[in-house]
């Protein structure tokens, strides 16, 4: 059981609990655990102060000793603690709070089905509680082959920021499965893949789809260029020449399922040099970015848009629930 923010000032300075106390605060309530971490960052500079003015006294007397000076400094510590908590300090934990807290989402967001606006992509990355239980979800049991395209490809246009469907865990629960195997040939984690498609497909709402309205099952948005003797099928997709958003016709690869898509998703990764710096990236801000410098999109925002979901709430309440 973790305890509260508001309980941890009638605590002992010195407890040995209260780091642990605050990494559970943070799991629980990130906008809590983020006002409670602000609060032992004043204590700290507040007890450096109090050390800084004892040091500028003589220390001599019939009652200066090694004891003595160990028990002023952990009642100067319990009193830093204290004037940090009460919000009587300097005002440094307010300051931290309200800079930092701009990136951080509450218990309450983190339940909300939209995307938490977060142009920094620096939401609470998942938890190793979260990550366990991703690994309890339904792997399939077949093996992806081997194939080399060398493409060009090209983004659809990005939803914008907080346009994401309720259905966000159907979405996910149905492409959990061929992400898992993608990411085992890439050496990307599955949750990065997931986002990528998400962003691409707009959660699946805006997957491209041929004139008689059935699903390429392409949800990455991968064009069919000169080299590829598979299924295609025209769509109007977003590019950005010069920096401006311009409507174009162009051919996209189709597949006869989402596993295929998957899979040559990843052979793509595996199979042109350009992306050599995405595989294996554990990153979510530093596979989007190298996505982007690798040339997958024309959209200048492509990296950002992508990270902002990685470390959205949406994504990380269908992967834990």
């Amino acid at each position: 059981m973790s305890i509260k923010v508001q309980n941890l000032p009638h605590r002992a300075a010195f407890d040995v609990k209260s780091a642990q106390d605050l990494r559970s605060e943070f799991a629980r309530d990130p906008k809590e655990g983020l006002k409670a971490a602000a609060q032992q960052f004043e204590t700290l500079f507040l007890q450096m102060v109090m050390k800084s003015m004892r040091d500028s006294v003589p220390q001599d007397g019939l009652l200066n000793s090694d004891q003595s000076r160990f028990y002023t400094s952990l009642l100067d510590q319990q009193m830093a603690q204290n004037l940090a908590s009460s919000g009587k300090g300097v005002g440094f934990a307010r300051l931290i709070e309200q800079q930092l807290g701009k990136s951080v989402v509450s218990a309450d967001e983190l339940a909300a089905p939209g995307e938490a606006a977060n142009p920094a992509g620096n939401a609470l990355p998942l938890s190793s509680s979260d990550a366990r239980h991703l690994q309890l979800r339904t792997v399939p049991s077949t093996t992806p082959t081997s194939a080399a395209y060398a493409a060009p490809v090209g983004a659809q246009a990005a939803p914008a920021a907080g346009e994401v469907p309720a259905s966000g865990k159907e979405f996910v629960n149905r492409v959990w499965p061929h992400a898992v195997e993608a990411s085992r040939s890439t050496g990307v984690p599955p949750q990065f893949l997931v986002a990528h498609s998400a962003l691409e497909s707009g959660w699946g709402r805006s997957e491209i789809r041929g004139k008689d309205g059935a699903s390429s099952h392409n949800l990455f948005g991968i064009k069919a260029g000169k080299n590829w003797t598979g299924a295609t099928v025209d769509a109007v997709t977003t590019e950005y020449i010069d920096g401006k958003p311009q409507q174009v016709v162009e051919r996209f690869r189709a597949y006869a399922s989402y596993e295929e898509g998957f899979r040559d998703y990843a052979n793509l990764l595996r199979g042109n040099q350009r992306y050599s710096a995405v595989i294996g990236s554990q990153d979510g801000m530093e596979f989007a970015r190298r996505l982007q410098q690798a040339g997958y999109a024309t959209d200048p925002m492509y990296a950002d848009k992508l990270s902002r979901i990685i470390n959205g709430p949406t994504l990380r309440q269908a992967l834990i629930g």
